[in-house]
């Protein structure tokens, strides 16, 4: 399975916002830390903000912070909200449907395990996990003093 750009670009941007809790981040410091396109990010701030993962703050002093704890954010959670329907054959709900073989297929049911197995590990991981107690990460991504 691969995540498409829309997750990826969701779990950096929160791990991003967990190093810096003490300030709100803008799109323009999340853009220029990881070299990728404002108008993507703000897609993505919108859809995590719709979901109540982080709360966004328009104006002069504005900017993205997280909506919870990162030890409350389940990076299972985040991928299952930002990847929308995983079929990932056409005879999963939301896939294309019509395949000839789907009343004596055992694929869909091999798939469907391997997928919640996928979403299960996930599910272990906080974003708190993913950046607590990790240096390299922090020097990268720590802003200065806030604002």
């Amino acid at each position: 399975m691969r995540l498409n750009l829309q997750t990826d670009f969701a779990l950096r941007t929160l791990m991003h916002l967990a190093v810096n809790t003490d300030r709100r981040v803008t799109i323009a410091d999340i853009s220029e830390t990881f070299e990728i396109s404002k108008n993507h990010l703000m897609k993505v701030a919108q859809a995590l903000g719709q979901e109540g993962i982080i709360a966004t703050e328009r104006g002069r002093t504005g900017g993205l912070s997280l909506a919870r704890r990162a030890s409350d954010i389940r990076v299972g959670d985040v991928v299952r909200r930002m990847e929308g329907n995983a079929a990932l054959v056409e005879c999963f709900p939301g896939g294309a449907g019509g395949c000839r073989i789907s009343p004596a297929c055992r694929l869909r049911g091999a798939l469907a395990d391997a997928l919640e197995a996928f979403f299960a590990s996930l599910d272990t991981y906080s974003i708190a996990d993913l950046v607590g107690g990790n240096a390299p990460l922090h020097d990268l991504l720590a802003m200065g003093e806030p604002a």
